[in-house]
Protein backbone atom coordinates (compact mmCIF):
# COMPACT_ATOMS: atom_id res chain seq x y z
CA UNK A 1 0.00 0.00 0.00
CA UNK A 2 2.84 2.44 0.56
CA UNK A 3 4.37 1.60 -2.72
CA UNK A 4 0.61 2.80 -3.82
CA UNK A 5 0.86 5.61 -2.43
CA UNK A 6 4.11 6.47 -3.70
CA UNK A 7 3.10 5.85 -7.23
CA UNK A 8 -0.22 7.04 -7.72
CA UNK A 9 -0.15 10.97 -7.06
CA UNK A 10 -4.23 11.20 -7.09
CA UNK A 11 -4.98 8.22 -5.09
CA UNK A 12 -2.26 9.82 -2.43
CA UNK A 13 -4.17 12.82 -2.79
CA UNK A 14 -7.57 11.53 -1.94
CA UNK A 15 -6.04 9.39 0.63
CA UNK A 16 -4.97 12.43 2.69
CA UNK A 17 -8.13 14.80 2.14
CA UNK A 18 -9.76 11.29 3.67
CA UNK A 19 -7.42 11.16 6.27
CA UNK A 20 -7.74 14.99 7.55
CA UNK A 21 -11.47 15.08 6.84
CA UNK A 22 -12.18 11.97 9.18
CA UNK A 23 -9.75 13.03 11.59
CA UNK A 24 -12.25 15.79 12.56
CA UNK A 25 -15.21 13.56 12.35
CA UNK A 26 -13.58 11.80 15.30
CA UNK A 27 -12.43 14.78 16.93
CA UNK A 28 -15.88 16.22 16.92
CA UNK A 29 -17.93 12.93 17.35
CA UNK A 30 -16.03 12.40 20.68
CA UNK A 31 -16.28 16.10 21.98
CA UNK A 32 -20.52 15.97 21.18
CA UNK A 33 -21.16 12.62 22.97
CA UNK A 34 -19.33 13.93 26.07
CA UNK A 35 -21.17 17.11 25.89
CA UNK A 36 -24.39 15.78 25.37
CA UNK A 37 -24.30 13.36 28.41
CA UNK A 38 -22.65 15.70 30.22
CA UNK A 39 -25.34 18.27 29.79
CA UNK A 40 -28.34 16.27 29.93
CA UNK A 41 -27.43 12.80 31.63
CA UNK A 42 -29.77 11.37 28.76
CA UNK A 43 -28.96 8.41 27.31
CA UNK A 44 -31.31 8.70 24.46
CA UNK A 45 -29.95 11.97 23.63
CA UNK A 46 -26.85 10.36 23.76
CA UNK A 47 -27.98 8.10 21.14
CA UNK A 48 -29.26 10.72 19.01
CA UNK A 49 -25.89 11.68 17.97
CA UNK A 50 -25.60 9.16 16.25
CA UNK A 51 -28.89 9.00 14.99
CA UNK A 52 -27.44 12.60 13.52
CA UNK A 53 -24.91 10.75 11.80
CA UNK A 54 -27.22 8.53 9.64
CA UNK A 55 -30.52 9.41 8.87
CA UNK A 56 -29.71 12.80 7.21
CA UNK A 57 -26.93 11.03 5.24
CA UNK A 58 -30.19 8.54 4.02
CA UNK A 59 -32.10 11.46 3.07
CA UNK A 60 -29.69 12.98 1.24
CA UNK A 61 -28.75 9.87 -0.60
CA UNK A 62 -31.06 9.46 -3.50
CA UNK A 63 -29.48 13.03 -4.58
CA UNK A 64 -25.45 12.10 -3.82
CA UNK A 65 -25.94 9.07 -5.71
CA UNK A 66 -27.23 10.41 -8.98
CA UNK A 67 -24.89 13.49 -8.15
CA UNK A 68 -22.08 11.47 -8.26
CA UNK A 69 -23.06 10.06 -11.38
CA UNK A 70 -24.07 12.50 -13.54
CA UNK A 71 -21.24 15.73 -12.58
CA UNK A 72 -17.60 15.85 -12.55
CA UNK A 73 -16.48 13.85 -8.83
CA UNK A 74 -13.83 16.15 -8.44
CA UNK A 75 -15.72 19.23 -8.52
CA UNK A 76 -18.71 17.66 -6.27
CA UNK A 77 -16.14 16.96 -3.49
CA UNK A 78 -14.60 20.16 -3.40
CA UNK A 79 -17.73 22.01 -3.18
CA UNK A 80 -19.13 19.71 -0.93
CA UNK A 81 -16.23 19.33 1.59
CA UNK A 82 -16.09 23.49 1.53
CA UNK A 83 -20.06 23.51 2.43
CA UNK A 84 -18.94 21.23 5.30
CA UNK A 85 -16.46 23.45 6.82
CA UNK A 86 -19.77 25.73 6.70
CA UNK A 87 -21.82 23.91 8.70
CA UNK A 88 -19.47 22.65 11.51
CA UNK A 89 -19.16 26.69 12.47
CA UNK A 90 -22.41 25.44 13.91
CA UNK A 91 -20.39 22.92 16.48
CA UNK A 92 -19.10 26.80 17.88
CA UNK A 93 -22.33 27.55 19.01
CA UNK A 94 -22.60 24.77 21.59
CA UNK A 95 -23.55 25.34 25.33
CA UNK A 96 -25.96 23.88 27.89
CA UNK A 97 -28.52 25.68 26.73
CA UNK A 98 -28.27 25.53 23.42
CA UNK A 99 -26.92 21.46 22.65
CA UNK A 100 -29.75 21.11 19.76
CA UNK A 101 -27.12 23.60 17.64
CA UNK A 102 -24.63 20.65 17.79
CA UNK A 103 -27.25 17.98 16.58
CA UNK A 104 -28.38 20.52 13.92
CA UNK A 105 -24.57 20.97 12.96
CA UNK A 106 -23.89 17.60 13.09
CA UNK A 107 -27.14 16.29 10.81
CA UNK A 108 -25.62 19.17 7.98
CA UNK A 109 -22.51 17.87 7.93
CA UNK A 110 -23.61 14.46 7.58
CA UNK A 111 -26.01 15.16 5.53
CA UNK A 112 -23.16 16.68 2.86
CA UNK A 113 -21.39 12.98 4.02
CA UNK A 114 -23.85 11.20 1.34
CA UNK A 115 -22.26 13.31 -1.75
CA UNK A 116 -18.73 12.55 -0.38
CA UNK A 117 -19.00 8.83 -0.15
CA UNK A 118 -20.55 7.48 -3.52
CA UNK A 119 -17.94 10.44 -5.17
CA UNK A 120 -14.75 8.87 -3.42
CA UNK A 121 -16.35 4.79 -3.88
CA UNK A 122 -17.13 5.80 -7.26
CA UNK A 123 -14.19 7.29 -8.29
CA UNK A 124 -11.98 4.49 -6.85
CA UNK A 125 -11.66 2.11 -9.60
CA UNK A 126 -10.66 5.01 -12.16
CA UNK A 127 -7.96 6.41 -9.93
CA UNK A 128 -6.65 2.56 -9.75
CA UNK A 129 -4.24 1.64 -13.18
CA UNK A 130 -4.35 -2.10 -12.86
CA UNK A 131 -6.72 -4.31 -10.63
CA UNK A 132 -3.54 -4.91 -8.24
CA UNK A 133 -3.87 -1.46 -7.68
CA UNK A 134 -7.30 -1.16 -7.05
CA UNK A 135 -6.97 -4.34 -5.00
CA UNK A 136 -4.31 -2.02 -2.87
CA UNK A 137 -6.51 0.82 -3.14
CA UNK A 138 -9.65 -0.82 -1.39
CA UNK A 139 -7.70 -2.53 1.18
CA UNK A 140 -6.29 1.85 1.87
CA UNK A 141 -9.80 3.41 1.46
CA UNK A 142 -11.19 0.74 3.64
CA UNK A 143 -8.57 1.05 6.45
CA UNK A 144 -8.89 4.91 6.21
CA UNK A 145 -12.01 5.40 8.27
CA UNK A 146 -10.59 2.43 11.32
CA UNK A 147 -7.44 3.75 11.42
CA UNK A 148 -8.59 7.82 11.38
CA UNK A 149 -11.72 6.40 14.09
CA UNK A 150 -8.84 4.99 15.78
CA UNK A 151 -6.30 8.18 15.59
CA UNK A 152 -9.08 10.80 15.71
CA UNK A 153 -11.03 9.21 19.00
CA UNK A 154 -8.10 8.77 21.00
CA UNK A 155 -6.72 12.11 20.38
CA UNK A 156 -10.23 13.63 20.17
CA UNK A 157 -10.47 12.87 24.08
CA UNK A 158 -6.83 13.95 24.93
CA UNK A 159 -7.16 17.16 22.89
CA UNK A 160 -11.10 17.58 24.12
CA UNK A 161 -9.81 17.18 27.66
CA UNK A 162 -7.01 19.43 27.58
CA UNK A 163 -7.70 22.10 25.42
CA UNK A 164 -11.63 22.08 25.42
CA UNK A 165 -14.25 20.88 23.41
CA UNK A 166 -14.89 23.95 21.43
CA UNK A 167 -10.49 23.38 20.11
CA UNK A 168 -12.02 20.38 18.69
CA UNK A 169 -15.08 22.20 16.91
CA UNK A 170 -12.55 24.23 15.47
CA UNK A 171 -10.42 21.54 14.22
CA UNK A 172 -12.78 20.10 12.25
CA UNK A 173 -13.65 23.07 10.14
CA UNK A 174 -9.92 23.54 9.19
CA UNK A 175 -9.85 20.18 8.35
CA UNK A 176 -12.80 20.24 6.18
CA UNK A 177 -10.96 23.04 3.96
CA UNK A 178 -7.38 21.25 3.79
CA UNK A 179 -9.96 18.30 2.17
CA UNK A 180 -11.55 20.54 -0.29
CA UNK A 181 -7.94 21.85 -1.20
CA UNK A 182 -6.60 18.38 -1.99
CA UNK A 183 -9.86 17.11 -3.58
CA UNK A 184 -9.11 20.22 -6.05
CA UNK A 185 -5.62 18.86 -6.63
CA UNK A 186 -6.81 15.84 -8.41
CA UNK A 187 -5.76 15.36 -12.43
CA UNK A 188 -6.79 12.11 -13.50
CA UNK A 189 -10.75 11.74 -14.27
CA UNK A 190 -12.66 10.08 -11.63
CA UNK A 191 -15.28 8.94 -13.84
CA UNK A 192 -15.26 6.82 -17.39
CA UNK A 193 -18.19 8.49 -18.85
CA UNK A 194 -18.79 12.10 -20.35
CA UNK A 195 -20.50 14.48 -18.09
CA UNK A 196 -20.70 17.73 -19.66
CA UNK A 197 -24.13 17.00 -21.36
CA UNK A 198 -25.56 15.41 -17.93
CA UNK A 199 -29.11 15.77 -17.57
CA UNK A 200 -30.53 17.42 -14.33
CA UNK A 201 -30.95 14.92 -11.54
CA UNK A 202 -34.52 12.98 -10.58
CA UNK A 203 -33.70 11.37 -7.28
CA UNK A 204 -36.38 8.91 -7.14
CA UNK A 205 -35.62 7.96 -10.91
CA UNK A 206 -32.32 7.47 -10.54
CA UNK A 207 -32.62 5.14 -7.60
CA UNK A 208 -35.13 3.26 -8.78
CA UNK A 209 -32.54 2.58 -11.75
CA UNK A 210 -30.29 1.64 -8.89
CA UNK A 211 -32.75 -0.60 -7.11
CA UNK A 212 -33.17 -2.17 -10.51
CA UNK A 213 -29.75 -3.30 -11.00
CA UNK A 214 -29.64 -4.78 -7.75
CA UNK A 215 -33.11 -7.18 -8.29
CA UNK A 216 -31.37 -8.33 -11.72
CA UNK A 217 -28.20 -8.96 -10.26
CA UNK A 218 -28.36 -11.60 -7.09
CA UNK A 219 -24.98 -10.92 -6.10
CA UNK A 220 -25.00 -6.40 -6.33
CA UNK A 221 -28.35 -7.18 -4.50
CA UNK A 222 -26.66 -9.33 -1.73
CA UNK A 223 -23.56 -7.60 -1.33
CA UNK A 224 -26.31 -4.36 -0.81
CA UNK A 225 -27.80 -5.90 2.16
CA UNK A 226 -24.30 -6.85 3.77
CA UNK A 227 -23.98 -3.42 5.48
CA UNK A 228 -28.04 -3.09 6.55
CA UNK A 229 -27.88 -6.29 8.22
CA UNK A 230 -25.19 -5.60 10.56
CA UNK A 231 -27.13 -2.05 10.91
CA UNK A 232 -30.28 -3.81 12.44
CA UNK A 233 -28.11 -5.07 15.36
CA UNK A 234 -24.80 -2.12 15.20
CA UNK A 235 -27.15 0.40 17.44
CA UNK A 236 -25.69 -0.49 20.54
CA UNK A 237 -22.61 1.38 19.42
CA UNK A 238 -24.84 4.41 19.71
CA UNK A 239 -24.49 3.74 23.92
CA UNK A 240 -20.49 3.42 23.97
CA UNK A 241 -20.12 6.59 25.56
CA UNK A 242 -22.69 5.50 27.92
CA UNK A 243 -20.81 2.37 28.93
CA UNK A 244 -17.77 4.05 29.37
CA UNK A 245 -19.12 6.70 31.67
CA UNK A 246 -21.76 4.59 33.74
CA UNK A 247 -19.61 1.20 33.53
CA UNK A 248 -16.61 2.03 33.95
CA UNK A 249 -16.33 5.21 35.04
CA UNK A 250 -14.15 6.66 32.77
CA UNK A 251 -14.47 10.55 30.89
CA UNK A 252 -13.88 11.75 27.32
CA UNK A 253 -10.47 10.30 27.43
CA UNK A 254 -12.19 6.75 28.17
CA UNK A 255 -15.23 7.43 25.59
CA UNK A 256 -12.21 8.28 23.04
CA UNK A 257 -10.17 4.76 23.80
CA UNK A 258 -13.83 2.53 23.40
CA UNK A 259 -14.35 4.57 19.63
CA UNK A 260 -10.49 3.95 18.97
CA UNK A 261 -11.06 0.18 19.76
CA UNK A 262 -13.59 0.11 17.35
CA UNK A 263 -11.43 2.03 14.72
CA UNK A 264 -8.28 -0.69 15.45
CA UNK A 265 -10.45 -3.26 14.20
CA UNK A 266 -12.00 -1.41 11.63
CA UNK A 267 -8.38 -0.62 10.22
CA UNK A 268 -6.92 -4.00 9.98
CA UNK A 269 -10.33 -5.41 9.21
CA UNK A 270 -9.71 -4.31 4.99
CA UNK A 271 -5.95 -5.76 5.29
CA UNK A 272 -8.10 -9.45 6.41
CA UNK A 273 -10.82 -8.69 3.82
CA UNK A 274 -8.87 -8.16 0.93
CA UNK A 275 -5.89 -10.52 1.24
CA UNK A 276 -9.04 -13.09 1.95
CA UNK A 277 -11.40 -12.76 -1.00
CA UNK A 278 -8.79 -11.66 -3.79
CA UNK A 279 -11.45 -10.51 -5.99
CA UNK A 280 -13.12 -13.63 -5.73
CA UNK A 281 -16.95 -12.52 -5.47
CA UNK A 282 -18.16 -16.12 -3.56
CA UNK A 283 -15.62 -15.17 -0.82
CA UNK A 284 -16.59 -11.87 -0.81
CA UNK A 285 -20.19 -12.98 0.19
CA UNK A 286 -19.09 -15.65 2.82
CA UNK A 287 -16.92 -12.78 4.47
CA UNK A 288 -20.02 -10.47 4.14
CA UNK A 289 -21.80 -12.97 6.55
CA UNK A 290 -18.57 -14.31 8.34
CA UNK A 291 -17.67 -11.32 9.30
CA UNK A 292 -21.18 -10.35 11.15
CA UNK A 293 -21.81 -12.96 13.21
CA UNK A 294 -18.77 -12.53 15.38
CA UNK A 295 -19.62 -8.78 16.10
CA UNK A 296 -22.90 -9.71 18.40
CA UNK A 297 -21.45 -12.55 20.96
CA UNK A 298 -18.04 -9.92 21.42
CA UNK A 299 -19.88 -7.14 22.33
CA UNK A 300 -21.84 -8.81 24.77
CA UNK A 301 -18.25 -10.04 26.51
CA UNK A 302 -17.51 -6.33 25.97
CA UNK A 303 -20.73 -5.07 28.35
CA UNK A 304 -20.23 -7.58 30.88
CA UNK A 305 -16.58 -8.12 31.69
CA UNK A 306 -15.30 -6.25 34.54
CA UNK A 307 -12.64 -4.80 32.75
CA UNK A 308 -11.72 -1.88 30.70
CA UNK A 309 -9.08 -3.00 28.60
CA UNK A 310 -10.27 -6.47 28.14
CA UNK A 311 -13.47 -5.01 27.07
CA UNK A 312 -11.44 -2.73 24.69
CA UNK A 313 -9.95 -5.67 23.52
CA UNK A 314 -13.69 -7.64 22.86
CA UNK A 315 -14.67 -4.20 20.84
CA UNK A 316 -11.53 -4.13 18.54
CA UNK A 317 -12.37 -7.77 17.68
CA UNK A 318 -15.98 -7.36 16.83
CA UNK A 319 -14.77 -4.39 14.69
CA UNK A 320 -12.45 -6.75 12.60
CA UNK A 321 -15.43 -8.80 12.02
CA UNK A 322 -17.78 -5.83 11.39
CA UNK A 323 -15.10 -4.08 9.43
CA UNK A 324 -14.48 -7.08 7.07
CA UNK A 325 -17.99 -7.28 5.87
CA UNK A 326 -18.17 -3.64 5.02
CA UNK A 327 -14.84 -3.62 3.13
CA UNK A 328 -15.45 -6.78 1.58
CA UNK A 329 -19.02 -5.15 0.27
CA UNK A 330 -18.04 -2.36 -0.60
CA UNK A 331 -14.82 -3.83 -2.90
CA UNK A 332 -17.32 -6.56 -4.33
CA UNK A 333 -19.81 -3.85 -5.68
CA UNK A 334 -16.83 -1.88 -7.05
CA UNK A 335 -16.18 -4.78 -8.88
CA UNK A 336 -19.43 -5.64 -9.88
CA UNK A 337 -21.00 -2.47 -10.54
CA UNK A 338 -20.52 -0.83 -13.91
CA UNK A 339 -19.11 2.82 -13.87
CA UNK A 340 -22.03 4.87 -15.27
CA UNK A 341 -23.88 3.53 -12.19
CA UNK A 342 -21.98 3.20 -9.52
CA UNK A 343 -22.44 5.96 -7.32
CA UNK A 344 -26.36 5.66 -7.53
CA UNK A 345 -25.31 1.61 -6.00
CA UNK A 346 -22.93 3.01 -3.72
CA UNK A 347 -25.24 5.55 -2.58
CA UNK A 348 -28.36 2.93 -2.13
CA UNK A 349 -26.28 1.00 -0.31
CA UNK A 350 -24.82 4.06 2.25
CA UNK A 351 -28.62 4.65 2.46
CA UNK A 352 -29.73 1.46 3.30
CA UNK A 353 -27.20 0.97 6.46
CA UNK A 354 -27.64 4.92 7.48
CA UNK A 355 -31.32 4.37 7.84
CA UNK A 356 -31.39 1.46 9.60
CA UNK A 357 -28.36 2.13 11.87
CA UNK A 358 -30.11 5.67 12.56
CA UNK A 359 -33.28 3.48 13.51
CA UNK A 360 -32.00 1.40 15.80
CA UNK A 361 -29.45 3.93 17.11
CA UNK A 362 -32.66 6.07 18.43
CA UNK A 363 -34.19 2.56 19.41
CA UNK A 364 -30.86 1.83 21.57
CA UNK A 365 -31.17 4.67 23.07
CA UNK A 366 -34.95 4.30 24.26
CA UNK A 367 -34.05 0.79 25.54
CA UNK A 368 -31.46 1.54 27.51
CA UNK A 369 -33.15 4.39 29.70
CA UNK A 370 -35.65 1.42 30.92
CA UNK A 371 -33.12 -1.76 31.01
CA UNK A 372 -29.43 0.00 31.73
CA UNK A 373 -26.83 -0.06 29.23
CA UNK A 374 -25.65 -3.46 29.11
CA UNK A 375 -28.69 -5.52 29.27
CA UNK A 376 -29.78 -3.48 25.71
CA UNK A 377 -26.14 -4.37 24.14
CA UNK A 378 -26.94 -7.92 25.05
CA UNK A 379 -30.36 -7.58 23.77
CA UNK A 380 -29.38 -5.93 20.56
CA UNK A 381 -26.21 -8.23 19.93
CA UNK A 382 -28.56 -11.35 20.19
CA UNK A 383 -30.52 -9.71 17.78
CA UNK A 384 -27.59 -9.16 15.41
CA UNK A 385 -26.17 -12.57 15.03
CA UNK A 386 -29.94 -13.86 14.65
CA UNK A 387 -30.02 -11.66 11.29
CA UNK A 388 -26.21 -12.69 10.40
CA UNK A 389 -27.26 -16.33 10.25
CA UNK A 390 -30.37 -16.08 8.18
CA UNK A 391 -28.36 -13.57 5.65
CA UNK A 392 -25.12 -16.36 6.12
CA UNK A 393 -28.11 -18.91 4.91
CA UNK A 394 -29.63 -16.95 2.32
CA UNK A 395 -26.62 -15.66 0.68
CA UNK A 396 -24.71 -19.72 0.94
CA UNK A 397 -26.68 -20.93 -2.90
CA UNK A 398 -25.75 -17.61 -4.56
CA UNK A 399 -21.94 -17.93 -3.00
CA UNK A 400 -21.76 -21.68 -4.13
CA UNK A 401 -23.28 -20.67 -7.85
CA UNK A 402 -20.62 -18.04 -7.81
CA UNK A 403 -18.03 -20.49 -7.67
CA UNK A 404 -18.65 -22.58 -10.53
CA UNK A 405 -19.12 -19.69 -12.59
CA UNK A 406 -15.83 -18.21 -11.72
CA UNK A 407 -14.02 -21.81 -10.60
CA UNK A 408 -10.50 -20.95 -8.59
CA UNK A 409 -7.26 -20.76 -11.17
Amino acid sequence: MLQLLRSNRDIRIVFFAQIVSYLGDWFTFVAISAAVYDYTNSKFLVSLVMVCESIPAFLLSPVGGPVADRFDRRKVLVIVSSAQAIAALGFLLISRETVWMGFVSLSLVAGLAAFVNPAVGASVPNLARNEDELQKASQLFGSTWGIMMTVGASLGGVFAALLGRRAAYIADVITFIIAAILFSMVKTRMQQHDTSSSQRVHPIADMREAVHVAREDRVIGSLMMSKTVWAIGAGLVSQLAVLSTDVFGTGDAGIGAMVAARGVGSAVAPIIAIRMTRGDLSKILFLCGAGTMVFGPLYIGAAWIPWFVPALLLITLASIGSGSQWVASTYGLQIRTPDHIRGRVIAGDFALVTLILGATSALAGVVANHLGVQWTITAFAGVSLFCALAYSAIIYPISKELKTQYPPI
